[in-house]
């Protein structure tokens, strides 16, 4: 640091390191802030980014620029329609804007060159290029080559989904965020589709990889440097979603399939041989269908910029603030896309199982409750439960289900040493032909093992399925293989079911059975 000066070099242009460097010029104006990018000032990769209007708060009160950019460039929806069998369903109450990703980039870069940052194009740099500066502020994505440098300090780690992704865009205006499933020819593919302005949407695709190689999508050479795009799929695509976006052409940008990659960092920085810390995709990811990775890079950014202004002489102090201050957020969207980014390596399970309203209900539901939907779209579940009356005659929780000769007259049972409760006082054995009792494992690896257990209990005659143990996560995914691949019922065993919870699991098709303590909630 020179006299009371810190010197700060961000490495990467993105809205994160962008928004950082606003906020450092604004916060600490006798910093000296420098924002090194390999890319050109106009270049991009990539579309639209989208925001969800619950979240943005802390973003509008740091700095005006993400709301200006929205306002004024962008395009705002309230609801999420689901397309599939020849239907659109729509559940409201889900507030969201999007903007051009070029469009945003530009304000922000005027925005921080405003503040007195020192913006560099087309500049890659390493650590050694950078010993002039107090800090360097890792910003550069999830292909980091800052955290490369330094993983053995950062202890990075990867969890790489199944599921295939390609992002692209077309002409199609979709009217807001939009899913678009469909079975071709080859197996199963999935739009994700949202407007960002001036007549184009992002248009993001995923499938499963049997349904990629048996379409001959797996040709294209991924390791190549980026900007070529995989032509192929485009015209594949574009074909396999005419009628669904009335012909409309896809638009490239380094469009080519991957797998998406959760990251975690057990430190998001250093101290020694010399100060670096990162945010953003260098350090954590989440799946795009719950999380916007920018803006959680622009939340790290006001969290660092914060604790380097109440501390700007201690950076240890400092990075450690921000640390503590930026991880729970971070955590809690990485739990929560867990759920939903196994929901997308399954879905085409759940497009063969279910009618448009059920599969519609179980995808806006993979990550909160029936109660909490109904206080965002109270007609979109009031839908749902009338079809569920329509067919079981009875609401969800009190409707009757036959398994093996034997009836149970609600969905809530108590689960004893011999069985499942009966109403004339007998119980329906949980062993030999009747149904088995299935532990579900207490981390994701181990789920093959209870697969394999869960397979061999049906093929010696198992009718009901009991799962219990496990989390919350895996005791769903062991009870949906019951159901939807072996097509046995389900009894999902959780002592802290609510009754909100109940239903959900219920109503969504995730499980046919519920028991929960029956001394925390009465029958339905």
């Amino acid at each position: 640091m020179t006299g009371s000066t810190l010197k700060v070099a961000i490495v990467g242009g993105g809205p994160g390191g962008l928004f950082l460097a606003t906020l450092l010029r604004r916060g600490l104006p006798s910093a000296q802030v420098t924002v090194f990018e390999r890319n050109r000032a106009d270049d991009t990769f990539g579309f639209g980014v989208v925001f969800s209007d619950r979240t943005l708060a802390g973003i509008h009160e740091a700095d005006p620029v993400l709301r200006e950019a929205l306002d004024t460039h962008g395009v705002h929806w309230d609801a999420i329609e689901v397309r599939l069998k020849g239907e659109r369903i729509s559940c409201g109450g889900n507030g969201m804007a999007a903007v051009r990703r070029q469009t945003l980039l530009r304000l922000m870069q005027a925005r921080a060159a405003e503040a007195g940052a020192q913006l560099r194009f087309s500049c890659p740099v390493s650590l050694a290029d950078l010993s002039d500066f107090d800090l360097v502020v890792g910003a550069d994505g999830t292909g980091s080559r800052l955290r490369d440098a330094l993983a053995p300090a950062l202890e990075p780690s990867v969890e790489t989904a199944t599921a295939k992704f390609i992002w692209f865009g077309t002409e199609y205006a979709f009217d807001g965020l939009t899913f678009v499933h469909e079975r071709g020819p080859h197996g199963v593919f999935a739009v994700h589709g949202y407007p960002i302005g001036d007549g184009v949407s992002t248009f993001i695709v995923e499938t499963d990889e049997a349904s990629w190689r048996a379409a001959g999508l797996d040709e294209f050479d991924v390791t190549q440097p980026p900007g070529a795009s995989d032509e192929k799929s485009r015209a594949y695509l574009e074909e396999l979603y005419s009628d669904r976006i009335d012909g409309a052409k896809l638009l490239v940008n380094n469009s080519r399939w991957g797998n998406f990659r959760t990251r975690r960092t057990a430190r998001w920085h250093v101290l020694a041989p010399r100060p670096v810390v990162f945010l953003g995709d260098a350090v954590h990811t989440a799946h795009f269908s719950v999380g916007s990775g920018t803006k959680m890079a622009m939340e790290d950014a006001i969290a660092l910029a914060g604790a380097l202004a109440g501390a700007p002489a201690d950076l240890g102090a400092a990075l450690a603030a921000y640390e503590a201050a930026a991880r729970p957020s971070v955590e809690a969207i990485q739990g929560s896309a867990r759920p939903s980014l196994s929901w997308w390596e399954h879905f085409g399970r759940y497009h063969d199982a279910f009618e448009p309203w059920q599969f519609a209900y179980h995808f806006l539901s993979r990550s909160i409750s029936d109660g909490r939907l109904a206080r965002r779209d109270a007609g979109f579940v009031g839908a749902a439960h009338a079809a569920w009356e329509a067919r079981h005659g009875a609401e969800v929780l009190a409707s009757p289900l036959d398994v093996g000769g034997v009836r149970f007259g609600a969905r809530v049972v108590t689960v004893g040493p011999s069985g499942i409760a009966l109403p004339d006082g007998a119980a329906f054995p949980l062993q030999d032909h009747h149904g088995v009792r299935i532990a579900a494992p207490g981390d994701e690896s181990d789920l093959p093992g209870t697969f394999a257990a869960l397979a061999a209990a049906v093929s010696g005659g198992a009718q009901l399925v009991a799962v219990e143990g496990g989390t919350p996560f895996t005791r769903t995914l062991v009870c949906e293989q019951a159901r939807l691949h072996h097509g046995v019922a389900t009894l999902h065993v959780d002592p802290a079911l609510d009754r909100d919870r109940a239903v959900t699991a219920v109503l969504s098709g995730r499980a046919d059975l519920v028991a929960p303590d029956p001394a925390a909630w009465g029958a339905p």
